[in-house]
């Protein structure tokens, strides 16, 4: 199968999905992303420095979830201010890769997410993704981001489709601690350990030790 994952910032595609991914990499499914926005310019006093550390990050990053550079798609949309650019131009931007890479399932943000890019990039994807007579676009599954979902109110993530991470949970924190710029220490949720106490919580909820959650916004079977 063909996969893609539509991320707003770097280190979304790993906190959201990274074990899953891992996964379905080591399954010999073909796996593409594409990171619309920069991540880190709405940031008081940030060095360009630590625009390009968090960026050299992607690849490194990524190779160890199984995706290679030349599936690797990278935009420049600004950091916390999605819904300052017209959707119409997400979308066609989301579609550009979409065609390129024609997903059989797509993985993205749930919009009941405290952060205005992720829920802008949920949008988008849906629209990117409508199912029409050719799209290619059968699943879609949303993610929850640590230190932005949870935080939301009143709205909540309520995922229904899980999956067994405990073959790749330690992929999935290799992976974020090459974004070294994003790491913080517990009890942030943003750290290694709060990265494997949430996929307990979920692992807990479905009988395995580690799992990843999601939501299923579509699927066509």
């Amino acid at each position: 199968m063909n996969i893609l994952i539509v991320a707003s910032h770097p280190d979304d595609e790993i906190l959201g999905c990274g074990g899953t991914i891992a996964k379905l990499s080591n399954q010999d499914n073909k796996v593409s992303l594409c990171i619309l926005g920069e991540g880190v310019k709405s940031r008081d006093n940030w060095k360009q420095e630590e625009y390009d550390n968090l960026h050299n990050s992607i690849i490194k990053a990524n190779k160890c979830i199984g995706i290679t550079e030349d599936n690797i798609h990278v935009f420049d949309y600004p950091d916390n201010q999605f819904d300052s650019i017209p959707l119409l131009d997400i979308v066609k931007t989301i579609t550009l890769v979409k065609n390129k890479v024609k997903p059989d399932i797509v993985f993205t943000h749930s919009p009941n997410c405290l952060n205005i890019d992720h829920k802008t990039t949920f949008d988008a994807v849906v629209t990117a993704t409508r199912p029409m007579e050719d799209e290619t676009v059968k699943s879609i599954y949303s993610f929850e981001i640590l230190s932005s979902t949870e935080w939301s109110f009143p709205l909540s993530f309520n995922p229904n489709v899980f999956f067994d991470i405990k073959e790749t949970i330690r992929d999935k924190v290799d992976a974020l601690m090459k974004y070294k710029t994003e790491i913080r220490s517990y009890p942030h949720p943003r750290s290694s350990y709060g990265v494997y106490s949430y996929a307990q919580l979920w692992g807990m909820k479905i009988g395995v030790p580690f799992a990843e959650a999601f939501e299923c916004v579509r699927m066509i079977l």
